[in-house]
């Protein structure tokens, strides 16, 4: 297989170079065939061949696979070393036309970052990221991806003794903020410059020809997250551990742990176990995205200028400059949702449904759906959605004001909607039932059929009307967790 491994040419500094822990009875339970076809990457042919590849019991022969060492700001705290605790880094899969893809195993065993832990990980999480980082890419977020799970014929012990599993991941790189943390806590600045080099020539090659190559790689890092953060707040989606060490230069989500979809619009949602104070609510999200930036930023002020003062200044305002792209960003992805121009009229408009739908605790995903309805004349599923009915009819007459000013017709209006609105998503309480009928049953089947309906997101799906539903109160998830 064509694996280059440019991040193990850096230094050892940067990383631990160590083999998967072999497990004892692999069985492969999904792989990405149509992943694994865009990547051009050769799937052994039989299920024992893959399970063998895809548990680490064995790694492709060009692969280098190691474990990346970084640091991370974790809800708001300060840690020094973090770096892979239960994953390795195979290598980049290199393509024919040049197109790397990072391949991570997750769960393949202890490294010198796993901090007393196993290395593990149990099905459940595995299952988790599998469905929600496809989900996320059918739904066009930029998103790692997932090539295959495995089934390790192990347990692992938590509260309680859990079936394992090994998820292959795949991304641009796993590169985050956190691993320029690491040095520049150590004032290892010679490891921040490499680093920055690295990722620059990595992601964004045309920076070289800048100015300022690494104030051009801040600001350009703070676009690709105000993009990022504005498209999970399109789809009411909720990371739940933003941290540090979890945001990615790439631009691309990271780490589905404690993430979940909100149902009842609350800008104050949260799902994670651990987020005691809402750090990480939905509404939340944007101004830590840039809290987070402000970190990069520290980072890289020895490389921006000479002068401390001019560093800072000039790094200030490249993260000052976050809040208006996000915002650009965000009125652009939430105004498609009701089919307007993003102008200011649109936006107060967008700003009104969201007060109407907090007040009455209308789901989020479903009430936008059915907007696109009651623009082609049939309001009903939308209005029983609503309690204050008077409310949302009088928003209703405001938007087809609105609608007429911005010479927008029904059926473009609902185009556009139907296009940024999904049907489904991975609602979870769907996700907690595929995820009980594999653990206590060993039954993927509910896994696979979620899989099949998310692949289409935006699409009508008559026969699956019910995975649109919101949770009924016994099925409600309140919370969610890591896998750790």
């Amino acid at each position: 297989m064509p694996f280059d491994n440019s991040y193990a040419r850096l230094e050892n500094k940067f990383y631990q170079r160590i083999n998967p822990t072999p497990v004892k009875q692999p069985r492969i339970i999904l792989v990405n065939r149509e992943l694994a076809g865009e990547m051009e990457f050769p799937l052994p042919e039989t299920d024992a061949e893959q399970a063998e590849l895809f548990s680490g019991n064995k790694p492709p022969q060009d692969s280098e696979p190691l474990a990346q060492v970084y640091a991370g700001h974790q809800f708001g705290n300060f840690v020094p070393q973090l770096g892979d605790g239960r994953a390795v880094l195979l290598g980049e899969f290199v393509n024919s036309s040049g197109k790397r893809y990072d391949i991570q195993l997750k769960g393949a065993g202890q490294t010198m970052y796993s901090r007393n832990g196993d290395g593990r990980s149990p099905l459940g999480p595995a299952i988790r990221e599998y469905i929600v980082s496809e989900a996320m890419f059918r739904l066009g977020i930029p998103t790692t991806r997932a090539l295959a799970m495995v089934c390790s014929g192990e347990n692992v012990f938590r509260e309680q003794a859990l079936p394992g599993a090994v998820f292959t991941r795949v991304a641009s790189s796993h590169i985050r903020i956190g691993t320029f943390e690491y040095f520049a806590s150590r004032n290892d600045y010679e490891g921040v410059k490499t680093l920055t080099d690295y990722a620059i020539d990595l992601h964004y090659p045309h920076l070289k020809e800048a100015g300022n190559p690494y104030a051009a790689f801040l600001g350009k890092v703070c676009s690709v997250q105000a993009r990022l953060v504005a498209k999970w707040m399109r789809i009411g989606f909720i990371h739940g551990v933003m941290n540090t060490d979890n945001t990615t230069i790439s631009g691309e989500t990271i780490d589905y742990g404690p993430c979940a979809f909100m149902d009842g619009y609350d800008p104050a949602t949260v799902f994670s176990s651990i987020d005691h104070y809402g750090r990480y609510a939905y509404g939340r999200q944007p101004s830590i995205a840039q809290w987070n930036l402000a970190g990069l930023a520290g980072c890289l002020l020895s490389l921006i200028h000479t002068d401390t003062e001019q560093a800072k200044s000039r790094a200030e305002e490249i993260v000052q400059g976050f809040g208006p792209e996000f915002r650009t960003h965000y009125f652009a992805e939430m105004c498609s949702k009701i089919g307007l121009k993003p102008d200011e009229p649109a936006q107060e408009l967008l700003n009104d449904l969201l007060q109407i739908m907090h007040e009455s605790k209308a789901d989020f995903t479903l009430s936008f759906r059915m907007l696109s309805k009651t623009v082609l004349g049939n309001g009903a599923p939308l209005l029983s959605l609503f309690n204050g009915k008077n409310n949302i009819s009088e928003w209703l007459e405001k938007w087809k004001a609105e609608r007429e000013r911005q010479n927008i017709t029904k059926e473009e209006a609902a185009q556009t909607m139907d296009r940024n609105n999904p049907a489904f998503i991975p609602r979870n309480h769907r996700v907690e039932q595929a995820i009980s009928a594999a653990v206590e049953n060993d039954d993927f089947e509910p896994t696979k059929k979620l899989i099949k309906i998310l692949h289409h997101p935006y699409d009508e799906q008559p026969e699956y009307d019910e995975y649109m539903q919101p949770p009924e109160p016994t099925e409600r998830v309140y919370q969610t967790f890591c896998g750790t």
